[in-house]
């Protein structure tokens, strides 16, 4: 049985197709293929602009370490993810608008847990919120916050900000953080997955990021402990403006 992990938030631009997509090839990498040559991660698009499906269409496919697939209307075959016993990890890529009900319920009712992107940004605050407590929580689905795309070069204050906001709504927080590098966003038009990344420092801390979160995620193995939630001292001011 699959363990499906799915990237989801309503604000578009959060990060979604780039975690998901290098995180599955990190998956790939580790896990390698099966005795006959199967690879053993499948990433889904439920995104009908099909990014994810753009991007892995340029990889090589000799050298792309998962298969793919685009599912954006068939609902009933993401009620099916949990039961593909080829594959060992399946990743899911879902749309910045999530209103189509029948594509993300069905995709919740089938995801051992959620990731949800979040930038340090404010504008992106809102929406998150909405996601995790109008969407995840009513349903009881099991969800953690990766904070993605920080620019180091900005200084730490965003980062903590954005941090201290997760922290004091009680939201499950992963560690790993998903920093923000220009290879990122030239990746998909060139064809490549993290794993891919020329040698040189920039490729080499691009890529680890991922293979960070993939060890807190127990890809390959057991997972990390999980964050315990901290309830904050005085609420009102660590919330702040959402």
């Amino acid at each position: 049985m699959a363990r499906v992990i799915a990237f989801v938030n309503q604000k578009g631009g959060v990060g979604k197709t780039t975690n998901t997509v290098n995180l599955a090839a990190i998956a790939g990498h580790t896990l390698g293929s099966t005795a006959e040559d199967q690879s053993q991660v499948l990433v889904v698009s439920t995104d009908p602009q099909a990014s994810t499906i753009w991007w892995a269409d340029r990889v090589h496919e000799d050298q792309l370490p998962f298969d793919y697939h685009q599912c954006d209307d068939k609902p009933e075959d993401l009620a099916r993810l949990k039961l593909l016993d080829q594959y060992e990890y399946v990743f899911v890529d879902s749309p910045g608008n999530i209103e189509d009900e029948k594509i993300l319920m069905a995709t919740l009712d089938s995801t051992d847990e959620v990731v949800v992107p979040l930038p340090p940004a404010a504008m992106a605050y809102a929406p998150t919120k909405r996601t995790i407590e109008k969407v995840l929580e009513p349903r009881g689905v099991p969800y953690r916050v990766l904070i993605s795309d920080w620019d180091p070069r900005d200084g730490r204050v965003d980062l903590e900000q954005t941090q201290a906001y997760v922290d004091n709504n009680e939201w499950p927080r992963l560690n790993s953080v998903i920093r923000h590098y220009k290879i990122h966003e030239r990746a998909a038009a060139e064809g490549q997955v993290c794993t891919q990344y020329p040698k040189g420092r920039i490729g080499l801390e691009a890529r680890e990021d991922f293979f960070r979160l993939a060890v807190e995620l127990g890809i390959g193995g057991r997972p990390l402990p999980r964050q315990a939630r901290k309830r904050p001292a005085t609420k009102a001011k660590a919330k702040g403006k959402a």
